[in-house]
């Protein structure tokens, strides 16, 4: 038999705290970093997180998962001269910076970071994606996963008032159960 060897893992950018908080809350830490993904984010986003989420992310870091990148001076000049939003947070700027730098994809639930991803041609997903893969790669049950999202909805204000995503949750509901 043939033996071929894994794809490469997927890189992944992350822009905002929001994501690592949304994965911490739902308790989806271990499943997440069990993915085939290598996680990328700047120290901006992680000194917005709490102690206690920063410790967790700190395991996975120390096991080649997650790397927290400090932005150089040039790549703050870089950032600085890009003709970014008003609407984009310097803590966005940096993550978007690296995503272009390291051909990575973005994860964030920030309208106005996704807005600049998809004008600039740069894959982004959210919570939704995650909890996709989390089922698709037989890491949580459609039962789990739809539980996950019933939490999701109630904890974050996010996915109460969009039209949009709460269509994308009633398919998924739909699919998984």
């Amino acid at each position: 038999t043939l033996c071929l060897p894994n794809p490469k893992p997927m890189q992944i950018a992350i822009t905002d705290a929001c994501i690592f908080i949304d994965i911490y809350e739902l308790q989806l830490n271990a499943s997440f970093f069990e993915l085939e993904i290598i996680v990328h984010t700047s120290i901006d986003v992680f000194n917005e997180l709490y102690p206690e989420q920063q410790k967790v992310l700190k395991i996975y870091q120390a096991s080649g998962k997650l790397f927290l990148h400090t932005i150089s001076a040039e790549d703050r000049s870089i950032i600085f001269k890009e003709k970014y939003p008003k609407s984009l947070s310097q803590t966005d700027k940096t993550v978007l910076h690296l995503a272009v730098k390291l051909n990575a994809m973005i994860l964030s639930s920030d309208a106005s970071v996704r807005n600049y991803a998809k004008k600039n041609s740069i894959e982004y997903h959210g919570m939704l994606w995650v909890l996709d893969q989390l089922v698709d790669q037989k890491l949580l049950s459609g039962q789990e996963a739809t539980k996950r999202l019933d939490k999701l909805i109630k904890t974050n204000i996010v996915y109460q008032n969009n039209i949009h995503l709460v269509e994308e949750m009633g398919k998924r509901k739909k699919k998984w159960s």
